[in-house]
């Protein structure tokens, strides 16, 4: 399983099992809730009835009922009323309080449901309690011992949605508890409010879960985005490209940073060992011919002798010389990371200044200098650098161009970059050496004199035109070879 979709799949897991345990809990919560919100509000309710039937109680005689009293009448009163509200959206048609009061044995003297003006009604009749015992209910009995007394009675045998809310207050004479009034409240009159808070809670849930789960897509793709940078990156590194680190934020930036530190102490090190390699092999051949003639000189020799080889002596000297010095501009140009002082750079004049120090080597040699094409190019970059590009350029050409020829080149400006093009007239380069070109020490005999150069040269052309953003490129030519330098502006 690829890294996003597992990333994805955590973060869905983990957010999914959180919102179905918050969800659990709301759920869970929003009943109780309900039910305890309900039953402070009928505490209240009770002690407000039971402060008005005190007087009733007291003026009653024993064995009486509060049938025909006025907190019968207005009891009796509450019911009729006529009632058609909306409560935060939700329709009120019916007052649902049942009250009922017992006098101190427990006895039912007044129940709403069976008031002086429903006495003809059978249902309030068959619903009414009014002489019945109740003095083993607990709101009765607890309150009748000074308890707090309530309790929760099904209508219904079984039917959880038929249960009814019942709490009682005492009436006091002075100290003495001479009754209790109950208050009771259907709990299914609540429970739309309880659904209606659920289906909100259930609906916020989903809309907090899909809000989750795009966060986790953002997330994810932007994780994923940074590894595949940092993926691309290394991909490059391995190919022997030089790319810049990718920028980004926290570890991963610190990973890259990382990464192009130890990338970069692993090419000193490769590029060190190569370049012993290679420059022992290169020195070994100058330093052989000048131990050779030396030794030769040692001896008595004709003076043409002597004079060639003293004149063999100072040729490979300035050769160890030539290597030494490239090796040295190929260094720094490799150890450059990026152009130190960048400034505006006119190519056309700079190109001109090289050809012209060439000229007395091109007379020399036969070979001429063909302008295909002249773009005044101005370009932000090192003028140092820029030098040696051209100026190897020009010796690699005048090695290869047989006398007689001339070397073409052309200066465009082509979007935001310009383009160099030289090309001789020389022996050209077989297809297979064509990817080796510019690799340090690599070479092939020119064709004047049969002898191998360094290979440094095109290398130092290849890492100039890279530290400033730009490629060269060779090409075959009919005849000779072509090579292509874009450089961005």
């Amino acid at each position: 399983m690829r890294l996003g979709l597992r990333l994805l799949f955590a973060f869905f897991v983990i957010t999914g099992l959180a919102g179905f345990f918050a969800l659990q809990v709301f759920q869970s919560e929003v009943k109780p809730s309900a039910r305890e919100v309900m039953e402070d509000a009928l505490v209240d309710t009770a002690n407000l009835i039971a402060e008005q039937a005190a007087a009733d109680l007291r003026a009653m005689p024993p064995g009486g009922t509060l049938q025909d009293s006025r907190l019968a009448q207005e009891v009796a009163a509450y019911r009729r009323r006529p009632v058609d509200i909306q409560i935060w959206g939700l329709h009120k048609r019916t007052l649902d309080l049942r009250v009922y009061v017992t006098d101190a044995t427990g006895r039912v003297v007044l129940d709403s449901g069976f008031g002086p003006d429903a006495a003809a009604s059978p249902a309030a009749a068959a619903s009414n309690a009014l002489g019945a015992d109740y003095s083993r209910w607990r709101d009765v009995s607890l309150t009748l011992r000074g308890q707090y007394g309530a309790r929760a009675t099904r209508s219904v045998p079984g039917d959880d949605a038929s249960s009814v809310m019942y709490v009682a207050a005492p009436v006091r004479d002075g100290a003495r508890v001479i009754g209790v009034v109950t208050v009771g409240k259907p709990l299914a009159t609540v429970q739309q409010f309880i659904d209606r808070a659920q289906r909100r809670i259930l609906v916020g849930g989903f809309w907090l879960l899909g809000l989750s789960a795009a966060v986790g897509v953002l997330v994810t793709i932007w994780m994923v985005r940074a590894v595949r940078q940092l993926k691309t990156y290394a991909t490059h590194v391995h190919a022997g490209e030089r790319v810049p680190v990718p920028q980004l934020p926290g570890e991963l930036g610190d990973l890259a940073v990382a990464v192009d530190e130890m990338r970069e102490r692993l090419e000193d090190r490769e590029r060190l060992e190569h370049t012993v390699r290679a420059l022992t092999h290169e020195l070994k051949s100058p330093l052989t011919a000048i131990q050779g003639a030396a030794e030769l000189l040692g001896d008595e020799l004709p003076p043409d002798d002597r004079e060639r080889f003293a004149r063999q002596i100072q040729e490979q000297s300035l050769r160890l010389r030539d290597l030494v010095d490239r090796m040295l501009e190929l260094s720094r140009l490799e150890g450059q990371r990026a152009i130190a002082n960048p400034r505006p750079v006119e190519l056309l004049a700079l190109i001109d200044e090289v050809a012209t120090s060439h000229v007395p080597l091109a007379i020399q040699r036969g070979v001429g200098l063909v302008w295909e094409a002249r773009g005044d190019v101005t370009l932000t970059g090192e003028a140092e650098s820029l030098l040696l590009l051209f100026s190897n350029l020009w010796a690699n050409a005048l090695d290869f161009a047989p006398e007689g020829t001339s070397i073409t080149v052309s200066l465009r400006r082509i979007g935001a970059e310009a383009m160099f093009t030289m090309r001789d007239a020389g022996p050209g380069v077989s297809d297979f050496a064509l990817p080796q070109l510019g690799q340090r020490f690599f070479s092939l005999p020119r064709p004047r004199d049969g002898r191998r150069g360094s290979g440094l040269g095109l290398a130092i052309v290849r890492q100039a035109a890279a530290l400033h953003g730009g490629s060269v490129a060779f090409e075959q030519a009919s005849p000779g070879l072509s090579v292509v330098v874009r450089l961005p502006l």
